[in-house]
């Protein structure tokens, strides 16, 4: 069995202990908490600690944090020797918070698998096959209409905001709409609550718009979708076209993938890696000729 912790207990955190209980090769060895002495009734039959130490023996560790508490947390727990999957999402970081921790994971006989999302993650995978089936094109990934965690995440962290939720809205060629819904604190003022959000990097790059509400639970959704297309050559034969798209409940297949990584991680060597260096095998519970009898 893979003794299993998950750190974090927001909505990725949930999820991910549903998966981790339905998976037939993992223990669920406990949960870590800021707090551990104000727990949802779904704990009281489980470990929750504030440090993973508590825990004793631990294979793996999942990171249901923010993405940007993900390459510190992720080291310190590499360097005790402990593998980790996270879902880290700030795309143009990816590469340097890989190398970073595959030196640490190397130092200490560790794995990590990073950005072991949807996006990034599944889709990532996606896109690298398509592109191995038409070496030569464009792809475009529309997200949406739906919940961006990392983004509502980033949007409630702004002072003055008592609530937020970021709907992520396709407007084609990879182009998008970023709408925030935000509940304010009393006094709170929306021109600076605006200016802060709009300037952060995760909503900079697109168009943005944050609109007062009086209640954020009020709006919440948590699907999301996306639609991926590819348009190439593939030897010298032009215009081969591909599409791949899902709706899915964000947290929920979040989770799973990070769970599913969670089985693959044990199986590497030292180092980090992304989620297309990974065979999918590795992923997978199951006697390997049975999985490609059935797969192959």
């Amino acid at each position: 069995m893979i003794k299993v912790a998950i750190i974090g207990y927001g909505n990725i955190g949930k999820f991910a202990l549903q998966a981790v209980q339905a998976a037939p090769d993992m223990e669920l060895v406990g949960v870590v908490r800021r707090d551990a002495s104000n727990s949802p009734a779904e704990l009281a039959n489980i470990k929750v600690v504030t440090n993973i130490d508590d825990l004793g023996k631990v294979d793996v560790a999942i990171l249901c944090g923010p993405s940007r508490s993900v390459p510190e947390t992720s080291a310190t727990l590499l360097a005790k020797g402990i593998n980790t999957v996270d879902s880290y999402d700030i795309h143009g970081d990816i590469w340097e918070v890989r190398q970073k921790l595959d030196a640490v994971a190397k130092a200490n006989n560790a794995a990590a698998i990073i950005s072991a999302g949807w996006d990034p993650g599944s889709d990532s995978v996606i896109r690298t096959l398509l592109k191995a089936m038409a070496p030569k094109g464009l792809t475009y990934t529309n997200f949406g209409p739906g919940m961006s965690m990392g983004h509502s995440v980033v949007a409630r962290s702004k002072e003055g905001v008592k609530n937020a939720l970021s709907m992520t809205i396709p407007l084609g060629t990879s182009v998008h709409r970023r709408m925030v819904y935000v509940e304010l604190e009393e006094g709170a003022n929306l021109e600076a609550v605006t200016a802060a959000i709009k300037s952060d990097s995760y909503f900079s790059h697109d168009e943005t718009h944050v609109i007062p509400v009086s209640s954020v639970d009020d709006l919440q959704d948590m699907g999301h979708g996306v639609l991926i297309e590819r348009k190439g050559v593939s030897g010298t034969t032009q215009s081969q076209r591909f599409s791949f798209s899902m709706t899915i409940n964000n947290p929920a297949l979040t989770s799973q993938i990070l769970v599913s990584c969670a089985r693959a991680v044990v199986k590497q060597r030292p180092g980090a890696y992304t989620l297309p260096e990974i065979a999918p095998m590795d992923m997978l519970y199951g006697d390997r000729e049975a999985l490609i009898r059935e797969l192959v």
